[in-house]
């Protein structure tokens, strides 16, 4: 099996999602487009989910076109952790995930172009060490949006206390389900990762606590 990071921003870095309607048609779209079979109706059925309080609805037999092991939404790009269930399915899933949410998000927000910039970006994942850092490094994004969490990416976090319950209350994304508290799990339940998601938390907390641990001022010239 070959895992694949996909990521795609915003053309010209702008913000994808507006408020919260637009994230949870996202995570809609997520579920709904993997699919090998053609999806109709979908605003019709979005609002029926929306109606009684759930994203997406259950039920309807599906073909999947991928796995997904983990993904996050940020307000101007995503991130996802893939690998194929059938031939092309990775091109075709992003096809429609780009596709479809772009068409929601112009007829919604009354604009016209295009919403991402260009083709997703595909990474096949080939060293260990990449694979163990990245489903921790997509989950982390949203830290982000924490005042004084933003260098994270550099080793350094000031306040782990913060830092985990800043991502165990950030809805939009697969940490929860991994950290125990169900929240959208129907999109990475068949992750063979999603198994072990006890082992996976455990080693999520460690690693923030070691940056907190280790943290050290430093100084960014920009």
């Amino acid at each position: 099996m070959e895992l694949y990071h996909a990521l795609n921003r915003g053309v010209d870095k702008r913000t994808i999602v507006l408020d919260d309607y637009d994230r949870r048609r996202f995570v809609a779209d997520l579920y709904t487009m993997n699919d090998s079979q053609p999806v109709n109706n979908l605003n019709y059925h979005f609002a029926q989910a929306m109606a009684v309080g759930q994203p997406y609805l259950l039920g309807r037999e599906q073909k999947q076109l991928v796995h997904i092991h983990g993904w996050c939404l940020m307000n101007n790009h995503y991130h996802l952790l893939l690998s194929e269930q059938v031939e092309h399915g990775i091109s075709l899933f992003l096809k429609k995930l780009n596709g479809g949410y772009a068409q929601y998000f112009n007829e919604r927000h009354n604009r016209s172009g295009a919403l991402f910039q260009g083709k997703t970006k595909k990474v096949l994942i080939e060293r260990d060490a990449h694979f163990l850092w990245l489903l921790h490094y997509i989950h982390f994004n949203p830290l982000d949006y924490l005042p004084g969490a933003k260098q994270w990416r550099a080793q350094c976090l000031k306040d782990t206390k913060k830092a985990l319950q800043w991502l165990a209350e950030y809805r939009w994304s697969s940490y929860q389900d991994y950290s125990g508290k169900p929240n959208f799990p129907e999109i990475v339940t068949n992750s063979f990762m999603f198994k072990h998601k006890k082992e996976y938390f455990k080693e999520s907390e460690r690693y923030l606590t070691e940056l907190g641990e280790n943290f050290q001022e430093t100084l960014v010239l920009e």
